[in-house]
């Protein structure tokens, strides 16, 4: 598959390391502009691109940028796509934003609101960056890594579960974009590596 990814951190550097060990065409692009990504480009044979260049192509876009950074994206960039939203909330960094804070809005509602056309898919921000990268498991392999995906499309939601399912890790169908709340920080399933059945019960047994 063509895939953009937007941010070069940790989730977004290691999500493109793995995709590209898959053999997926991936471009990727941060705040920084082509020039910084040189290293991670010759790493993995990723192509280092502006934004433009990630998004129009791509089947699938993964944004893993600072929550604070997702409305100066031009959402007619991403229409219709299937844009992954791996990023979480976080008070201390990207600010107060109040129908956050109060939960009123899951991040990922909040995100699709921004990015109005997209078919936005909730998936890898509970799990730690270097546990994405080195605790892959075949399907069916004892102790494999359950990941929560979320998303009201649904298939966009089956095209991030088939990816996550290829990465390594069991998908878990975890309903709807305004119940993702259930997969963000503070929650059962955040950073606690659970397998299915654990990802299943956790997300049941979150609360507001």
């Amino acid at each position: 598959m063509k895939i953009g990814i937007i941010g070069s951190g940790r989730i977004g550097g290691t999500i493109a390391r793995r995709l590209r060990a898959l053999g997926h065409d991936v471009t990727v692009a941060n705040s920084r502009g082509p020039e910084s990504l040189g290293d991670l480009a010759r790493e993995t044979g990723a192509t280092a691109g502006t934004l433009e260049q990630a998004v129009e192509q791509a089947e699938v876009v993964v944004v893993a940028i600072p929550l604070l950074a997702v409305p100066a994206l031009p959402a007619e960039l991403f229409e219709g796509k299937i844009v992954v939203d791996a990023n979480n909330y976080y008070p201390q960094r990207d600010g107060d934003i109040a129908e956050l804070l109060d939960r009123s809005l899951s991040s990922s509602r909040w995100t699709a609101e921004h990015l109005k056309g997209a078919r936005v898919v909730k998936a890898f921000n509970n799990i730690q960056a270097q546990h994405l990268m080195d605790h892959g498991r075949p399907s069916g392999a004892d102790g494999r890594i359950a990941l929560p995906v979320a998303g009201d499309d649904a298939d966009a939601k089956r095209v991030v579960m088939e990816l996550v399912d290829a990465l390594g890790f069991e998908p878990v169908d975890a309903g709807t974009l305004d119940g993702s709340w259930r997969q963000q920080p503070a929650t059962p399933v955040y950073g606690t590596d659970r397998d299915a059945d654990g990802v299943r019960q956790g997300l049941a047994d979150a609360r507001p």
